[in-house]
Protein backbone atom coordinates (compact mmCIF):
# COMPACT_ATOMS: atom_id res chain seq x y z
CA UNK A 1 0.00 0.00 0.00
CA UNK A 2 1.85 3.37 -0.48
CA UNK A 3 -0.58 5.78 0.54
CA UNK A 4 -0.03 6.75 4.35
CA UNK A 5 -1.98 4.56 6.55
CA UNK A 6 -5.51 6.03 7.52
CA UNK A 7 -6.67 3.25 9.76
CA UNK A 8 -4.73 -0.10 11.08
CA UNK A 9 -6.04 -2.36 13.42
CA UNK A 10 -3.82 -5.01 14.96
CA UNK A 11 -5.07 -8.64 16.12
CA UNK A 12 -8.38 -7.65 17.18
CA UNK A 13 -10.51 -10.71 18.59
CA UNK A 14 -13.92 -10.32 20.11
CA UNK A 15 -15.99 -13.23 21.47
CA UNK A 16 -19.77 -13.74 22.22
CA UNK A 17 -20.75 -16.24 24.80
CA UNK A 18 -17.07 -18.27 24.57
CA UNK A 19 -17.61 -17.86 20.67
CA UNK A 20 -14.88 -16.39 18.93
CA UNK A 21 -16.07 -13.90 16.45
CA UNK A 22 -12.65 -11.90 15.53
CA UNK A 23 -9.72 -13.45 15.52
CA UNK A 24 -6.73 -12.06 15.59
CA UNK A 25 -8.08 -9.13 12.67
CA UNK A 26 -5.42 -7.53 11.36
CA UNK A 27 -6.18 -4.76 8.17
CA UNK A 28 -5.63 -1.13 7.11
CA UNK A 29 -7.03 1.09 5.11
CA UNK A 30 -4.62 3.87 2.80
CA UNK A 31 -5.85 7.60 2.81
CA UNK A 32 -8.21 8.44 0.27
CA UNK A 33 -8.62 4.40 -0.09
CA UNK A 34 -11.92 2.57 -0.13
CA UNK A 35 -11.82 -0.86 1.56
CA UNK A 36 -14.76 -2.99 1.28
CA UNK A 37 -15.24 -5.50 4.11
CA UNK A 38 -17.04 -8.69 2.28
CA UNK A 39 -17.69 -12.78 3.64
CA UNK A 40 -20.51 -14.65 4.20
CA UNK A 41 -23.27 -13.71 6.70
CA UNK A 42 -21.80 -14.85 10.21
CA UNK A 43 -18.48 -13.88 9.61
CA UNK A 44 -18.46 -11.07 11.90
CA UNK A 45 -18.63 -8.17 9.29
CA UNK A 46 -20.78 -6.12 11.24
CA UNK A 47 -19.55 -7.20 14.68
CA UNK A 48 -15.92 -5.79 13.33
CA UNK A 49 -17.45 -2.82 12.25
CA UNK A 50 -19.10 -2.06 15.62
CA UNK A 51 -15.44 -2.52 17.29
CA UNK A 52 -14.49 0.16 15.14
CA UNK A 53 -16.93 2.71 15.79
CA UNK A 54 -16.60 1.93 19.80
CA UNK A 55 -19.93 0.00 19.66
CA UNK A 56 -18.53 -3.13 20.90
CA UNK A 57 -15.30 -3.36 23.50
CA UNK A 58 -12.25 -5.94 21.82
CA UNK A 59 -11.19 -8.74 23.56
CA UNK A 60 -7.74 -7.44 22.73
CA UNK A 61 -6.15 -5.75 19.88
CA UNK A 62 -4.88 -2.24 19.06
CA UNK A 63 -6.32 0.57 16.52
CA UNK A 64 -4.46 3.30 15.06
CA UNK A 65 -5.79 6.72 13.19
CA UNK A 66 -2.74 8.16 10.86
CA UNK A 67 -0.31 5.92 12.76
CA UNK A 68 -1.28 7.56 16.18
CA UNK A 69 -2.93 4.83 18.48
CA UNK A 70 -7.27 5.69 19.15
CA UNK A 71 -9.42 4.45 21.44
CA UNK A 72 -13.04 3.87 19.50
CA UNK A 73 -14.88 4.64 22.41
CA UNK A 74 -13.37 7.96 22.77
CA UNK A 75 -16.33 9.84 20.45
CA UNK A 76 -15.19 13.46 21.43
CA UNK A 77 -12.70 13.58 18.30
CA UNK A 78 -15.25 12.81 15.65
CA UNK A 79 -12.79 10.47 12.97
CA UNK A 80 -14.75 7.85 12.43
CA UNK A 81 -18.21 8.50 10.86
CA UNK A 82 -20.63 5.79 10.24
CA UNK A 83 -23.72 5.65 7.57
CA UNK A 84 -26.07 2.89 8.91
CA UNK A 85 -28.10 0.58 6.86
CA UNK A 86 -31.36 1.83 8.31
CA UNK A 87 -30.12 5.29 8.15
CA UNK A 88 -31.43 6.25 11.50
CA UNK A 89 -33.06 9.81 10.71
CA UNK A 90 -34.94 11.33 13.17
CA UNK A 91 -38.54 11.18 11.78
CA UNK A 92 -40.28 14.29 13.53
CA UNK A 93 -37.35 16.59 12.21
CA UNK A 94 -36.60 17.71 8.51
CA UNK A 95 -33.51 17.40 6.09
CA UNK A 96 -31.98 20.34 7.60
CA UNK A 97 -32.48 19.86 11.03
CA UNK A 98 -30.91 16.08 10.54
CA UNK A 99 -28.17 17.69 9.56
CA UNK A 100 -27.17 19.89 11.97
CA UNK A 101 -28.63 18.67 14.80
CA UNK A 102 -25.04 16.92 15.75
CA UNK A 103 -22.88 20.34 15.15
CA UNK A 104 -24.99 22.27 16.88
CA UNK A 105 -25.90 20.47 19.79
CA UNK A 106 -23.27 18.42 20.18
CA UNK A 107 -20.29 20.23 18.78
CA UNK A 108 -21.63 23.89 19.44
CA UNK A 109 -20.97 25.12 16.11
CA UNK A 110 -21.53 28.40 15.34
CA UNK A 111 -24.91 28.36 13.45
CA UNK A 112 -23.47 30.99 10.79
CA UNK A 113 -20.81 28.40 10.32
CA UNK A 114 -23.43 24.97 10.21
CA UNK A 115 -24.86 27.18 7.31
CA UNK A 116 -22.65 27.67 4.96
CA UNK A 117 -21.10 23.67 5.41
CA UNK A 118 -24.74 22.19 4.85
CA UNK A 119 -25.45 24.12 1.77
CA UNK A 120 -22.16 22.43 0.80
CA UNK A 121 -23.09 19.31 1.64
CA UNK A 122 -26.93 20.12 0.23
CA UNK A 123 -25.67 20.96 -3.25
CA UNK A 124 -23.09 17.75 -3.22
CA UNK A 125 -25.42 15.37 -2.47
CA UNK A 126 -28.61 17.15 -4.77
CA UNK A 127 -30.47 17.61 -1.36
CA UNK A 128 -31.42 21.17 -2.19
CA UNK A 129 -35.12 20.65 -2.88
CA UNK A 130 -35.89 18.03 0.11
CA UNK A 131 -34.38 20.33 2.94
CA UNK A 132 -37.56 20.87 4.18
CA UNK A 133 -39.34 17.51 3.65
CA UNK A 134 -39.36 14.73 6.63
CA UNK A 135 -37.65 11.42 6.08
CA UNK A 136 -41.03 9.45 5.31
CA UNK A 137 -41.59 12.41 2.14
CA UNK A 138 -37.97 10.63 1.10
CA UNK A 139 -36.76 7.98 -1.43
CA UNK A 140 -34.88 5.03 0.00
CA UNK A 141 -31.75 6.70 -1.67
CA UNK A 142 -32.76 10.31 -0.51
CA UNK A 143 -32.30 9.16 3.30
CA UNK A 144 -29.30 7.66 2.11
CA UNK A 145 -27.95 11.05 0.91
CA UNK A 146 -29.56 12.67 4.39
CA UNK A 147 -27.65 10.15 6.44
CA UNK A 148 -24.23 10.37 4.06
CA UNK A 149 -24.51 14.23 4.91
CA UNK A 150 -25.42 13.82 8.66
CA UNK A 151 -21.88 12.24 8.88
CA UNK A 152 -19.94 14.38 6.43
CA UNK A 153 -20.97 17.34 8.24
CA UNK A 154 -18.97 15.92 11.29
CA UNK A 155 -15.94 15.95 9.53
CA UNK A 156 -14.96 12.38 9.85
CA UNK A 157 -11.27 11.42 8.71
CA UNK A 158 -12.95 8.14 7.77
CA UNK A 159 -16.43 7.22 6.51
CA UNK A 160 -17.95 3.96 7.35
CA UNK A 161 -20.77 2.40 5.29
CA UNK A 162 -23.20 -0.31 6.96
CA UNK A 163 -24.67 -2.17 3.69
CA UNK A 164 -25.37 0.88 1.70
CA UNK A 165 -26.82 -1.16 -1.38
CA UNK A 166 -29.24 -3.52 0.32
CA UNK A 167 -32.57 -1.58 0.24
CA UNK A 168 -31.49 0.77 -3.24
CA UNK A 169 -32.39 -0.39 -7.00
CA UNK A 170 -29.97 -0.14 -9.91
CA UNK A 171 -30.16 3.66 -9.78
CA UNK A 172 -29.90 4.40 -6.53
CA UNK A 173 -26.79 1.93 -6.23
CA UNK A 174 -25.02 3.70 -9.18
CA UNK A 175 -25.46 7.09 -7.23
CA UNK A 176 -24.20 5.95 -4.70
CA UNK A 177 -20.86 4.19 -6.46
CA UNK A 178 -20.47 7.92 -7.92
CA UNK A 179 -20.81 9.48 -4.51
CA UNK A 180 -17.99 7.43 -3.17
CA UNK A 181 -15.52 8.23 -6.07
CA UNK A 182 -16.65 11.79 -4.87
CA UNK A 183 -15.51 11.62 -1.44
CA UNK A 184 -12.18 9.49 -2.71
CA UNK A 185 -11.20 12.23 -4.41
CA UNK A 186 -11.51 14.62 -1.47
CA UNK A 187 -9.14 12.04 0.11
CA UNK A 188 -12.10 10.94 2.46
CA UNK A 189 -11.12 7.51 3.78
CA UNK A 190 -14.02 4.99 2.90
CA UNK A 191 -14.64 1.26 5.08
CA UNK A 192 -18.02 -0.43 3.22
CA UNK A 193 -18.84 -3.41 4.63
CA UNK A 194 -21.46 -5.57 2.56
CA UNK A 195 -22.96 -8.65 0.81
CA UNK A 196 -23.02 -7.12 -2.12
CA UNK A 197 -19.95 -8.48 -4.43
CA UNK A 198 -20.69 -6.59 -7.37
CA UNK A 199 -20.66 -3.41 -5.67
CA UNK A 200 -17.82 -4.01 -3.80
CA UNK A 201 -15.99 -4.74 -7.05
CA UNK A 202 -17.41 -1.39 -8.58
CA UNK A 203 -16.42 1.13 -5.83
CA UNK A 204 -13.15 -0.49 -4.14
CA UNK A 205 -9.85 -0.17 -4.12
CA UNK A 206 -9.17 -3.31 -2.31
CA UNK A 207 -11.01 -5.82 -0.92
CA UNK A 208 -10.64 -7.60 2.63
CA UNK A 209 -12.28 -11.11 3.14
CA UNK A 210 -13.01 -11.60 6.61
CA UNK A 211 -13.81 -15.41 6.14
CA UNK A 212 -10.21 -15.40 4.59
CA UNK A 213 -9.45 -12.83 6.99
CA UNK A 214 -6.30 -12.15 4.17
CA UNK A 215 -5.75 -8.96 2.07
Amino acid sequence: MNNPTALQLIDVTKSFAHKKVLDGVNLQVGVGEILSIVGPSGVGKTTLLRTILGLETVDQGQFKVNNQAFNPKDHSQNKIGIVFQDFRLFPNLTVLQNIMLAPLRVQKVPHDKVDGDVQQLLNLLQLEEQKDYYPFQLSGGQKQRVAIARALILRPQILCYDEPTSALDAQNKSQVSELLRTFKERQITQLVVTHDLEFAHEVSDRMFNLGEQTQ
